[in-house]
């Protein structure tokens, strides 16, 4: 008997319509997992070159506000959760990259490790910062998940670093936001280097 292999599912439009048609939110967030669970897994199995491609604008093919109604409630600990988080990440860096670029500038000296992990280009500008955390992105179909998290988490922290140098009272929940975003991306990269990420 031959058997038959199947491209994996692989992001595009509608990809979540079925998720967000149901009513019942436990079926949502267990579709949810399994939807985060094949962009994962599934886009690192796949030969096909535009899956990373797809991957990376996913947000902008479904939208954020989409995305977020699936994985934004996901624990920081689950594939969900981790995909929610880098996606954020994301749309906060294409919405206010001067700024960001700014904070993450100011952040390097007092985050030297983070800095040299994120990988952002010298000197940092808003082109810089784009262009990073879309390569983090693209590296959940190209390479392994643990990098992905952990790259971002140090990204994250290099601008909670520059946060606070900016701001000394940074005690505002933007500074502790993105210092907690740090924090999960990179125990849930750890997660993943022990098999423990579900």
């Amino acid at each position: 008997m031959t058997r038959q292999f199947h491209s994996p599912m692989t992001p595009g439009d509608g990809f979540f319509d079925q998720l967000l048609g149901g009513t019942d939110p436990a079926l949502v967030q267990e579709a949810g997992d399994r939807a985060a669970a094949v962009l994962v897994r599934g886009a690192r199995e796949s030969d096909d070159p535009e899956v990373a491609e797809r991957i990376l604008h996913l947000a902008e093919e479904e939208g954020i506000e989409t995305i977020a109604e699936v994985w934004s409630g996901a624990p920081a600990d689950t594939l969900a959760g981790c995909l929610w988080r880098l996606y954020l990440l994301r749309s906060w860096v294409y919405a206010d990259p001067t700024t960001v670029a700014r904070e993450y500038d100011a952040g390097r000296i007092r985050a030297q490790v983070a800095r040299v992990v994120a990988g952002v280009a010298d000197p940092p500008g808003p082109d810089e910062l784009k262009t990073m955390v879309d390569e983090v992105l693209r590296g959940i179909a190209r390479g392994e998940f643990a990098d992905v998290l952990l790259r971002a988490a140090a990204f994250a922290r290099v601008v909670a670093a520059g946060r606070a140098i900016l701001d000394p009272d940074a005690t505002g929940p933007d500074a502790r936001h993105m210092l907690q975003l740090s924090e999960q991306l990179e125990a849930a990269g750890h997660a993943e280097l022990q098999h423990r990420l579900g």
